[in-house]
């Protein structure tokens, strides 16, 4: 079975800010999938340019093959220097994995990846190199399946120092802390969400310093087909279920009639369940080989919004509680949060009358804004997403 990176991140800004001074940059090809965090010097905009620069500029070099001291020399040459304390760069931390399971890690400055393996910590083969004066700590190994490896910037092992704690978190602690969260955790998303909440509590919602976490999960590839919206050429039909069931993936329908041109195409019965979880989302129903069917448009808006507030907001024990939730909406955002690494969105571009005003293009319709919020959400996830317009 192929293996994948399920990658999730989050960041808290520092209190008073507006802009984060952390910036992850995920780069997924075929050849390998990158994971950078950089943390610009300082707080605010200076912060988060040096930190975006150093996470592009890392990333395009990277995948363009050039080698560690190219890319540390370009970072070192280009970024400008700090009038008050004469340096002037961003820390990062790059880790790259290969389809082969083999990994390469770079860190400058940066706290030191935590790599847990049967949720115990490892201890990760460093090297030391300098370049360009710069003290840099690099290591080649193999991941496996099931592995968890956590990059963060420091304001994570500083959470809570003078407050609720004397000498912050510590990465120890942390690291610890990681591990044992593993055993009642399964996704990266889930994960990331109960550290950046421990290191919110500690910092008592005031966070003293831009803090980022990023956990990237070695799992099997987990994808996700989701069907919503009937072709406008109904002899179109047959050819779009016959993409939405080809492979292994979940396979999700969304949308009465998209439901019901799958049963008329498969030749399968429909079975609507009469259990309102929730009175202001339909029911779903059941059909033989679908993991999920569900209402449309109505549907859908409970989806992204609960997409929309676990990309952008610290989310807590309540959001997963919603999450969890056994209503239509809530399972659909469960599925691509938590369960999906590749999504492949079949939709049709039928406008339904009793949602909109027919006169108006697709472009503009309220399926085809809902489909635009899931894709942007899914990529700011790290998602793999693919979409086909019928």
């Amino acid at each position: 079975m192929s293996i994948t990176v399920d990658i999730s991140y989050k960041s808290l800004h520092k209190f008073h800010e507006e802009l984060c001074g952390d910036k992850v940059e995920l780069l997924k090809t075929d050849t390998s999938t990158i994971l950078i965090l950089a943390d610009g010097m300082g707080s605010g905009v200076k912060a988060n340019i040096l930190a975006t620069l150093t996470s592009k500029i890392l990333g395009t070099m990277f995948l363009n093959g050039a080698s560690l001291e190219e890319c540390v020399q370009t970072i070192v040459k280009t970024l400008p220097v700090c009038k008050v304390r004469q340096v002037a760069y961003s820390t990062f931390s790059i880790l790259q994995i290969f389809p082969n399971k083999d990994a390469y890690l770079v860190e400058f400055d940066n706290p030191a990846c935590v790599f847990i393996r049967d949720h115990a910590l490892v201890s990760l083969p460093y090297m030391e190199r300098i370049i360009e004066g710069k003290k840099i700590r690099e290591c080649r190994f193999q991941v496996e399946k099931n592995d968890c490896l956590i990059l963060m910037s420091d304001g994570v092992i500083h959470a809570g120092v003078g407050k609720s704690l004397n000498f912050g978190w510590t990465w120890d602690h942390m690291a610890n802390y990681a591990a044992e969260a593993t055993k009642r955790t399964l996704s990266s998303s889930r994960l990331v969400s109960v550290l950046c909440k421990a290191c919110d509590d500690l910092y008592l919602h005031a966070p003293g310093d831009d803090t980022t976490i990023a956990v990237a999960r070695i799992i099997p590839a987990k994808p996700v087909h989701l069907f919503t919206g009937p072709p406008l050429n109904k002899d179109e039909d047959a050819y779009v279920v016959s993409r939405f069931m080809e492979g292994d993936a979940k396979k999700i329908i969304s949308g009465g009639t998209s439901a019901n041109i799958v049963a008329r195409v498969l030749h399968r019965e429909i079975h609507t369940t009469l259990n309102y979880v929730d009175p202001a989302i339909p029911p779903t129903a059941t059909m033989e080989g679908m993991d999920l069917v569900t209402e449309g448009v109505l549907t859908l808006t409970r989806t992204l919004t609960l997409m929309k507030r676990y990309v952008n907001e610290p989310v807590d024990e309540d959001f997963f509680t919603e999450l969890d939730q056994l209503n239509g909406g809530s399972m659909i955002a469960k599925i691509l949060i938590e369960d999906c690494t590749d999504l492949h969105l079949f939709v049709g571009k039928t406008i339904n009358e009793a949602h909109q005003n027919p006169a108006f293009p697709f472009d503009l319709s309220i399926r085809m804004n809902l489909v635009a919020g899931i894709i942007d959400a899914m990529k700011k996830m790290g998602k793999t997403v693919t979409v086909e317009y019928y």
